[in-house]
């Protein structure tokens, strides 16, 4: 069952942490799919998410390569970023579907542009700004099974 939970960052730093932590949780086949406009903090999330997974070093998004594999964590990260792609047949050129069914975790930047190729079991991760509350306020809607609740 899916189910939706609200999460304001006031910095950063909390949304790294949020990142972080989900991280801790994430299993082998996990999907993250992580949306929301240029320069909302989708990096900054993905940079904590790599370190929750303990992968040390730099994490950057992927935006001209499609998909960065970190494999220096508890499990491998496969960082997608489909932006730029044009045809969701180029996702399954690339093999997408053998990193989501991997032993490692997917997390896949834009992934509202291509919803066909994503698993239905996917965790969706949905930053915000709402300038009203501040420069570095962020709004963050996690939805998908139980276990992103935890």
């Amino acid at each position: 069952m899916s189910q939706s939970r609200l999460i304001e960052s006031h910095s950063p730093e909390e949304t790294f942490r949020l990142g972080e932590q989900l991280a801790r949780a994430a299993r082998p086949g996990s999907v993250y799919c992580l949306d929301g406009d240029l320069g909302t903090g989708k990096t900054v999330f993905t940079q904590g998410f790599a370190a929750g997974l303990g992968i040390e070093g730099p994490v950057s998004s992927p935006t001209f390569t499609i998909m960065q594999r970190y494999e220096s964590g508890r499990l491998p990260l496969c960082h997608f970023d489909v932006y730029r792609i044009g045809d969701p047949e180029e996702l399954y050129e690339i093999g997408i579907e053998e990193y989501f069914y991997g032993e490692g975790v997917c997390l896949v930047e834009w992934a509202q542009l291509f919803p066909e190729v994503i698993p239905a079991d996917a965790i969706h991760i949905r930053i915000e700004k709402e300038l009203e509350k501040g420069w570095d306020y962020r709004k963050i809607t996690l939805t998908g099974p139980d276990e992103a609740e935890h």
